[in-house]
């Protein structure tokens, strides 16, 4: 039965296209990412391959893999690049003097992924020296590293200095633990999410799969909400354009307190 919530949808994190990273190890893999993304309702995925210490980025290389694909699946989704940007120095010197490199769809905005190991004083800066170049950095998946399970006020602090949030979205549905949903939803609560996105890597666990979450957003906080995360803002995304909502609002107080963290 179809879900009362449906529209269509845009996933901006992806690692859909094959042995670029640890996302799909072949053709078959992807092939049956799109299938499910198709069926799930995506039209638009960002293809966005690690670019760190692991994984060398080359956007030729990814632009003409996306050209592959297209044409495997006859156009049935449309595509764009941008990649999983780690916040090194390396990287950060590398976007100062390329941004476009490395950007969602040679726009503005760029995915960045933070460390789960360590993240130092050093890491507002690096945000900070990004938005100064003209870039504006989202932050994925936040709600799963443990780090900031711990201190998520941190990720309120980066909301309000400009960075948008990325949350996934089997994260909200409870895949990746009961801390990161608890997370994600604090952070829907605290109006601090901009996005969901799939970061699909295969089709059996780490699907391209949006429509479960916006059903979930959709029941808790309305479907308006729901659209804005997986549609409007991910369209003004892609497009290079002002999100039509930012759903920055009041952060409120006793942070911590609410999450249980």
């Amino acid at each position: 039965m179809a879900s009362p919530f449906w529209f269509p949808m845009i996933d901006i994190h992806s690692h859909i296209l094959p042995c670029l990273d640890d996302g799909s190890k072949s053709w078959d893999v992807t092939l049956e990412m799109c299938r499910l993304a198709i069926e799930d309702g995506i039209t638009h995925i960002a293809a966005t391959p690690h670019a760190d210490d692991t994984y060398s980025y080359s956007r030729d290389h990814v632009r003409e893999t996306i050209a592959e694909l297209s044409d495997k699946i006859e156009d049935r989704l449309t595509f764009s690049i941008g990649c999983d940007f780690h916040l090194s120095f390396e990287n950060i010197e590398a976007a100062m003097l390329e941004p476009h490199r490395f950007t969602i769809a040679a726009k503005q905005y760029l995915l960045v992924e933070l460390s789960d190991y360590g993240i130092p004083p050093q890491v507002s800066d690096g945000l900070f020296k990004l938005q100064a170049a003209g870039m504006v950095p989202i932050i994925t998946h936040p709600e799963r590293n443990g780090l900031l399970q711990r201190r998520p006020e941190r990720i309120l602090e980066w909301s309000r200095s400009g960075c948008l949030v990325q949350v996934t979205a089997s994260s909200v549905t409870g895949f990746w633990g009961d801390t990161a949903q608890r997370t994600a939803m604090w952070l829907l609560e605290q109006n601090a999410v901009h996005v969901l996105a799939s970061d699909a890597h295969d089709h059996k666990h780490r699907k391209p799969i949006l429509s479960e979450a916006r059903d979930v957003v959709s029941m808790r906080f309305g479907a308006d909400i729901a659209r804005t995360l997986v549609l409007d803002n991910p369209e003004a995304i892609i497009s290079g354009r002002p999100l039509p909502r930012t759903r920055q609002g009041d952060h409120g107080t006793g942070a911590r307190e609410r999450l249980g963290a």
